[in-house]
């Protein structure tokens, strides 16, 4: 079995324009074009899902401004199927953040997506720890875009030093912090975060870390708190699959951060 924990679509009618607008801003900032896998629509990751061998999808939304996130939930409780699932979003900026996550709490959602740079605030900032101390409260996961990110100018909103300031306040245990800890800064994953109780998915990682200190970090952190991700459409599903079963583990730790990690999370 193979769930990919860190996937994007959009709704149909808009589709287009949010890849093209994703795809400028690497342009911008990169001066390069980086290839997508999937039109960034319903049914074009289910097609990539079948080609695959994924056999489920979580999406994870982001709201980019206050007024996109009951339009988001709407469209992420909506796509609910045996192949897909999706976390909710809030906007940090919102008044109304409390209510939102217990309503997505009530309506069966497992976490919510929160991206520190499209939505321009630092991990470890008073309302940020507020809503990961309220969504720990509630059982909420929250998957936080971590490092450096390719269609953003720095600083970094959150760096592993940073998300190490929030275990002060939360566990980690409901927080999974994609790219394997923080996206193109690993030594300092290894330094803070290694061995905490933050979880951490595999996405976007295969071209720009060494197999050897994936492999380390995960050997250190455990097996038990790595989610398999691919990022799609922005990379495919089977690169990345294959990145993390060349990197040698057994069966058994294959098969936690392949599906077991995340059947413990949707239930």
């Amino acid at each position: 079995m193979l769930i990919d924990f860190h996937s994007h679509i959009f709704p149909d009618r808009i589709a287009a324009g949010a890849m093209r607008s994703l795809s400028d801003s690497i342009v911008r900032y990169q001066n390069e074009r980086y290839r997508h896998y999937t039109r960034g629509r319903y049914d074009s990751i289910i097609s990539s899902m079948n080609r695959k061998g994924v056999d489920m999808s979580v999406i994870l939304p982001i709201a980019t401004k206050p007024t996109q996130t009951e339009t988001i939930n709407e469209f992420a409780k909506s796509i609910r199927s045996d192949r897909i699932t999706s976390f909710g979003s809030l906007h940090p900026e919102q008044e109304d953040w409390e209510s939102v996550l217990e309503n997505l709490a009530e309506d069966g959602f497992k976490g919510i997506k929160l991206h520190p740079e499209y939505q321009s605030f630092f991990v470890d900032s008073k309302r940020s720890l507020e809503i990961l101390k309220k969504a720990e409260d509630l059982g909420l996961y929250v998957t936080l875009h971590t490092g450096f990110d390719y269609g953003m100018p720095p600083p970094a909103h959150c760096q592993p030093d940073r998300l190490k300031n929030v275990l002060d306040y939360v566990s980690g245990k409901y927080i999974i912090a994609a790219h394997l800890g923080a996206f193109a800064n690993w030594d300092e994953v290894e330094k803070y975060l290694v061995g905490t109780e933050i979880n951490f998915d595999t996405a976007f990682i295969s071209k720009f870390i060494s197999p050897e200190q994936c492999k380390r970090i995960i050997c250190n952190h455990g097996a038990d708190k790595v989610l398999f991700g691919s990022d799609s459409p922005w990379h495919d599903p089977k690169t990345e699959y294959d990145f993390i079963v060349n990197l040698g583990f057994s069966q058994e730790e294959n098969d936690k951060i392949f599906y077991k990690n995340a059947l413990k999370i949707l239930k």
